[in-house]
């Protein structure tokens, strides 16, 4: 696996802590800034909704730039944006500081995905995926429990220095070790990445990852009350649990990235169908301390195993258009992470209690199986019409400089 690879998922750790950390403090979060548990929550969801809007809007802005440089302008935006967060004076510049933070991770991570695929040959595309999601799931087992850990000990708003601190060692090592890339002969033409979108197989895949990743973070999103309100257990045990997670996450990503390049929809559908029943044995076991400890470890595994498939299902389809395929993947994920927040948060206020958000996820959880289905079926049938019809294949991508 090329270094350029690792460098990018040391980076992604960066970038996960900030996403995630916030599930640890929500309770400190809250109380400093006067506001309900339901309302700090959607910080949670600026932050993804700035991904789903930035991953699109940054790769085509950014789509002829030299991939170096856009990489180092990138980190360097969202290092800032953790500063301002934390020395935000009220809610409001919290919010803003959330969504600033999260355009330029979506930019990273669609560059990111991008350059990470086309430096390996298509039949490791998914192992190269788990690499950057390694991440993504390292920063689970140690930067989200850190976080919650400083918030507990320090105030919320060290959390928010220690990522930009992360940040800044993520910026040297893409300085240091990422390489300039060769300009291509042919640059990309944002009209013909945009054609990806005419593809039903696209937005499929899109509503799958959505749907998958909503189900989980719909229930994760709130795991902290949870673990102290309705299963009893102290403060001090929401860091344990949410590294407990963290290390399932990275179980998970490690076991899909091996199985989901020979077995991607088996991957998907076994993925999804553990998570569903993982999320009702949350809803129906979450006043036993042991039990909810257990399954949220479980849920780690299940929702991460099905990450590398999900971004390699995205290239398959989308393979003519490698920038936004990443940018797409990257939206499609944090729809899951906006809408499934948000629909926790909706249940909370409605007076369900933080155990409806295990049911609410696993509802999400069971629209996604019909949606794997289908898209396994158009697989089926043939590659997708933008595939098909491009006149570069998916293997003959290589990263703009």
């Amino acid at each position: 696996m090329p270094l350029a690879v690792y460098v990018l998922g040391l980076s992604v750790f960066a970038l996960g802590t900030s996403e995630f950390m916030l599930t640890g403090l929500l309770p400190p979060i809250a109380e400093d800034m006067d506001v309900s548990i339901p309302r700090a929550g959607l910080l949670i969801s600026a932050f993804a909704f700035g991904m789903v809007v930035g991953a699109p809007l940054l790769a085509m802005a950014t789509l002829r730039l030299p991939r170096r440089a856009t990489l180092i302008a990138l980190i360097t935006v969202f290092g800032l944006g953790q500063v301002a967060g934390a020395l935000a004076p009220s809610y409001g510049w919290l919010f803003a500081s959330r969504v600033v933070s999260a355009l330029a991770c979506a930019g990273f991570w669609a560059l990111g995905a991008a350059v990470a695929v086309a430096t390996v040959p298509v039949t490791v595309r998914a192992r190269a995926m788990a690499v950057m999601l390694g991440g993504l799931s390292i920063a689970n087992v140690l930067g989200v429990p850190a976080g919650a850990f400083l918030g507990e000990h320090f105030g919320w708003r060290s959390a928010f220095w220690a990522v930009g601190a992360a940040s800044a060692v993520a910026l040297a090592g893409i300085v240091a070790l990422i390489p300039r890339i060769p300009r291509p002969a042919e640059l990309p033409r944002l009209r013909k990445e945009l054609r990806v979108y005419r593809d039903g197989q696209v937005w499929l895949a899109v509503v799958t990852t959505a749907l998958v990743g909503g189900g989980v973070f719909c229930f994760f999103s709130y795991l902290a009350p949870l673990l102290t309100d309705v299963a009893g257990l102290d403060d001090g045990w929401v860091p344990t649990v949410l590294m407990l997670f963290g290390f399932g996450a990275l179980l998970g990503t490690a076991l899909g990235g091996r199985f989901a390049d020979a077995h991607l929809f088996g991957v998907l559908l076994s993925g999804a169908v553990a998570s569903l029943v993982l999320l009702v044995a949350v809803a129906l076991t979450a006043s036993v301390p042991f039990a909810v400890v257990t399954l949220s470890f479980l849920l780690g595994i299940s929702a991460f195993y099905t990450a590398p498939a999900l971004n390699a299902r995205m290239f398959d389809v989308a393979g003519a258009a490698p920038t936004l395929a990443g940018a797409t993947v990257t939206a499609a994920f944090n729809l899951g992470n906006t809408g499934g927040p948000w629909l926790g948060g909706a249940v909370i206020d409605a007076g369900f209690g933080f155990t409806s958000t295990a049911w609410a996820g696993a509802a999400l959880t069971l629209l996604a199986i019909p949606a794997i289905v289908l898209s396994a079926r158009a697989r089926r049938r043939g590659p997708s019409a933008v595939v098909a019809g491009s006149s570069r294949t998916p293997e003959q991508v290589r990263p703009t400089s």
